[in-house]
């Protein structure tokens, strides 16, 4: 009979306790909002860049242009020995201005035989050699004034000028120097704008497009904050240090960038998976693995698996199990059993 009644009290003991609410604290899951910070040092550089060559071979009598110097259209930027060129420049001129008098003695003859001509007074065939040695005489001046332009352009070529507004980046030849013709002698940055070229690990790239904005500072100004915007991403992986080249465009730079100089990007990349973050306590453990008590729309718990993702401060961030909006008890689980009632703690106060 003793016996009888203790098993009774034993198995309507979890029924009582079933029946009686335990007070523990109810959280709702909610999607982790995380991003990941990647900070890298690149280099600012024109947007549009050329170099300024001699197109003739020569050697370098002047340089007139230093790195930093901001140049405008037409400047001289640098010369050449031009001893030959004005040599034959002169020659050309020289030549021009003989055959032009030819022309106009070939002219006055043809002219007066022209008259005596229309008169009878010579044969058709003197009338006609005097025209022909005009036209020959014409020739003359046109092949000279060709040799002339020629040799003006050769002069020319001797100084080398700036295209358009720049700014010297790099100075590339001194006085003395011996050029090619094509060399370059300068490398100009045009006043198009300028741009921020980093070399962003591979790695970074690989989880979907590049962010359309990112911070940037200068390395002797870290307060002065700019907006840099993805430009071009180089499709060509560097196979040595396994990077990939990507251009920001800076829509609005702050004064006093200068060419070449290194400047801090930082961008915040959102986290792809869809993690829920839970309070440490609600994880408890169980023979098949993680687990926390699901509270469901009768107020009773069960025994839900998880899987973790990660652990953070006081904080975990589960990847599969439960989804956002699913109430869990996150303290107060030790005395928790499927299908016990709770109640939420705070409603009691």
């Amino acid at each position: 009979m003793r016996f009888a009644l203790a098993l009774v009290l034993c198995t309507a003991a979890p029924a009582a306790h079933a029946a009686e609410a335990l007070a523990v604290q109810i959280v709702t899951a909610a999607p982790a909002t995380r991003s990941q910070s990647y900070s890298l040092t690149g280099e600012l550089r024109a947007r549009d860049s050329i170099s300024a060559a001699f197109p003739v071979a020569g050697r370098v009598t002047d340089v007139l242009a230093q790195e930093g110097d901001e140049v405008g259209a037409g400047m001289v930027l640098a010369r050449l020995d031009d001893v030959q060129q004005v040599q034959a420049q002169r020659a050309a001129q020289a030549g021009v201005a003989t055959a032009e008098a030819d022309v106009a003695q070939a002219q006055a003859d043809f002219t007066r035989y022209e008259q005596l001509f229309s008169r009878s007074a010579v044969t058709r065939a003197r009338r006609d050699e005097a025209e022909d040695a005009l036209r020959a005489a014409e020739a003359s001046l046109a092949q000279a004034r060709a040799e002339l332009e020629r040799a003006d352009k050769a002069l020319r070529d001797t100084t080398l000028r700036a295209p358009q507004d720049a700014t010297v980046t790099d100075r590339l030849a001194e006085d003395g120097q011996v050029v090619s013709a094509a060399q370059p002698v300068f490398e100009l940055a045009l006043d198009t704008g300028m741009e921020a070229v980093f070399d962003v690990p591979e790695v970074l790239l690989t989880t979907g497009k590049p962010p359309p904005d990112v911070t940037l500072w200068q390395l002797s100004e870290p307060d002065v904050l700019f907006e840099g915007v993805v430009d071009e991403v180089s499709p060509l992986v560097d196979p040595d240090t396994g990077t990939v080249a990507v251009t920001l465009r800076l829509p609005d730079p702050p004064e006093g960038l200068g060419y070449g100089e290194a400047v801090r990007g930082r961008v915040e990349h959102p986290e792809t998976d869809a993690l829920i973050e839970l309070p440490w306590t609600a994880l408890t453990t169980t023979a098949g693995g993680s687990a926390v008590w699901t509270v469901g729309s009768d107020d009773t718990v069960t025994l839900t698996p998880v899987t973790v993702a990660r652990y953070e401060t006081e904080v975990l961030l589960l990847s599969d199990g439960i989804a956002p909006g699913t109430r869990v008890v996150g303290h107060g689980a030790q005395l928790l059993f499927p299908g016990r009632r709770v109640v939420d703690v705070e409603s009691l106060q």
